[in-house]
């Protein structure tokens, strides 16, 4: 059977405040314009999905349209795009065991 997948559910699909603090590496430094631009971008993201999700469930003619290459390149066959959403739970995970 597959691995297990760490899942995190989030209140209202969004990231909470403390999480993001919590993950920081005690080096690493974000400022409040970083933040700023992170919450951004995700915000920004789940709008696009959602218009994605709807324009294939047939709720609307025009929005985004997601691209699909022609001609993929042979060299990417084997590809596999990184799962972010695994990734920031290992992180979360190494940072608790780290800890105790």
């Amino acid at each position: 059977s597959p691995a297990q997948k760490l899942v995190f559910n989030r209140v209202n699909g969004k990231r909470p405040q403390v999480l993001l603090q919590q993950v920081s590496a005690p080096e690493e430094c974000y400022t409040l314009a970083h933040e700023e631009n992170v919450r951004f971008i995700y915000e920004a993201w789940q709008q696009v999905e959602q218009q994605l999700d709807g324009s294939r469930s047939g709720e609307s003619a025009c929005g985004p349209v997601q691209y699909v290459e022609k001609n993929p390149n042979p060299g990417l066959k084997n590809f596999v795009p990184i799962d972010l959403e695994e990734w920031w739970a290992q992180q979360f995970l190494a940072k608790i065991e780290n800890c105790s």
